[in-house]
């Protein structure tokens, strides 16, 4: 197994983990929900944990970027640079507000967005 295989696995295992990562922070926000007296603590606390959420999902994102760019390279055998995670993030990082609006637009995505809204308006009418 060469270097690229590990990576390969590596970044998986780990992308995998940000998964978990972030249904545990839908289920704390449930949880919070549910246990919740009055909305206004809750409110601003669903909308940290959203945003957490989606900061979760752009790091996620960045391991998928490298597992995708790992993956024709094990496919068709070619001789490619491993372990080049930070190194190629850190040559095109967004800075300030684009570093933001990337992080908005991950917490925005159906999948991570979905449950949010409709906690916070259980929040309210309960």
């Amino acid at each position: 197994m060469n270097a690229l295989h590990h990576e390969w696995l590596a970044l998986q295992s780990q992308h995998e983990r940000y998964e978990v990562l972030a249904l545990g922070v839908k289920l704390a926000a449930f949880a919070i929900t549910l246990c919740a007296a009055a909305p206004w603590p809750v409110l601003p606390l669903l909308a940290l944990l959203w945003l957490q959420e989606g900061v979760l999902k752009t790091f996620q994102a960045r391991l998928g970027e490298r597992l995708l760019a790992i993956e024709p390279a094990l496919r068709s055998g070619a001789d490619a640079a491993a372990m080049q995670l930070h190194s190629d993030w850190a040559a095109r990082r967004p800075r300030g507000l684009a570093l933001l609006a990337g992080y908005l637009r991950s917490a925005l995505r159906p999948t991570v967005a979905l449950p949010y809204p409709l906690l916070m308006a259980v929040a309210c009418w309960r």
